[in-house]
């Protein structure tokens, strides 16, 4: 069943703010936790930074509470395994890999980097019957882009079933819109010690921006005014649509001064299962991020930020200063998720209100549409009928 906030149904409307109540997910019993309502399958998700897997060495990483083990090939194509032998459980990052095959080093089977089809079982005598080819070790599609190795995390087979071939996703894995060929990428990322849930409703926040990221050359808290933001909703997600930035931002302001621009739009998108993409155009130059807060265990996930641009290509320190912008944006949130998870190990009553915290009531419904529909197999019900407008203080 899906986790969804308890209480009224949000409602679009004027009026006083709207308090909604609710017990967020991870602080139910594990007892009473289903495995997939924090972390939903089926779907891409950001492995490690492409840059930390290199060839002829495994790499382990975690993802969902799935352990993996990722390498590459030869050819230098990545690939990610189960990281546990089907044999007897040993983790395949012990053991070796010749750029082809994978060695478990208790037994020494031996799997093929991509399929994860067994090759090998040295054991077995030449009067032995066991088909090698039908054992799997399990075997993950894998793409690599914009510095960062995807990892699709499909539906769990059945219990007991074990592994079979690897499932093919139904799309590629998601990558930054770029709008012209000579740009800049660059990433960042951070562990939170805190769920996907938090990480998500975090990222989503208008409201944190003149307490968390006070500086003086961002914004001061004697900032904070009224805004009103118009949202739409797209496929398994909503849209913050194009507008103007915030004018008590400094390096909007710059922006502005540097572009020449009559005009400076940005759009913020958020989709299913933890994706946020961000556009700024401002006349022939652009800003483009996409991040994305990956669950790693129930109480742990990790915010990866990769962006790409073509602003202050030629301005000296141009690219540094946009990462210290960004390094700086990442540790403030990921120092404040530090300070939060000691206040949810005390299991607080927890609260979401209107407006502010309505992108993070929507994420909710999101996740509960989806799930039902993947329960019943019917089209998922989208749980923003319409573009409605929201006012909040920032």
């Amino acid at each position: 069943m899906a986790t969804l906030p308890e209480g009224e149904s949000p409602r679009v409307g004027r009026g006083r703010p709207q308090v909604f109540m609710f017990p967020m997910a991870e602080l139910e019993s594990p007892r009473r936790q289903i495995p997939d309502s924090l972390m939903l399958t089926g779907f891409w998700y950001r492995a490690v930074p492409a840059d930390r897997v290199h060839r002829h060495q495994l790499q382990k990483a975690m993802l969902l509470e799935i352990p993996l083990v990722l390498g590459r090939d030869h050819q230098g194509r990545a690939f990610a395994l189960r990281d546990a032998c089907p044999h007897r459980g040993m983790p395949l990052h012990c053991g070796q890999f010749d750029g082809e095959q994978v060695e478990c080093g208790y037994h020494g089977w031996r799997f093929d980097a991509h399929t994860g089809q067994c090759q090998l079982i040295p054991s077995l005598t030449a009067g032995q019957t066991l088909k090698v080819d039908r054992i799997y070790a399990g075997s993950y599609a894998c793409q690599e882009h914009d510095q960062f190795i995807w990892v699709y995390v499909p539906e769990p087979p059945a219990a007991g079933a074990g592994f079979t071939k690897q499932v093919e996703p139904p799309s590629a894995a998601p990558q930054i819109e770029k709008f012209s060929e000579k740009c800049k990428l660059a990433y960042l990322t951070a562990d939170m010690p805190v769920s996907v849930d938090h990480g998500i409703i975090g990222l989503m926040d208008p409201a944190h921006g003149p307490f968390v990221h006070q500086a003086w050359w961002w914004r001061k808290r004697a900032s904070i005014h009224e805004k009103q933001k118009n949202f739409e909703p797209i496929p398994n997600g909503f849209r913050m649509s194009a507008h103007t930035p915030s004018s008590n931002s400094a390096p909007y302001k710059l922006l502005r001064l540097y572009a020449d621009a009559e005009s400076i739009t940005t759009t913020i998108d958020f989709t299913l299962p933890n994706l946020r993409t961000e556009t700024i155009r401002a006349g022939k130059y652009w800003f483009s991020s996409l991040t994305t807060v990956t669950p790693i265990t129930r109480n742990h996930c990790r915010i990866d930020v990769v962006a790409a641009w073509n602003l202050f290509r030629w301005m000296p320190f141009g690219p540094e200063l946009l990462k210290f912008v960004f390094a700086k944006f990442v540790e403030q949130d990921r120092r404040t998720m530090e300070l939060q998870s000691q206040g949810l190990k005390h299991n607080p009553h927890l609260m979401l209100i209107d407006d502010a915290d309505r992108p993070a009531k929507w994420y909710f419904e999101l996740k509960a549409a989806y799930l039902e529909a993947k329960r019943t197999g019917s089209a998922m019900k989208h749980p923003i009928p319409e573009p409605v407008t929201l006012k909040w203080r920032s």
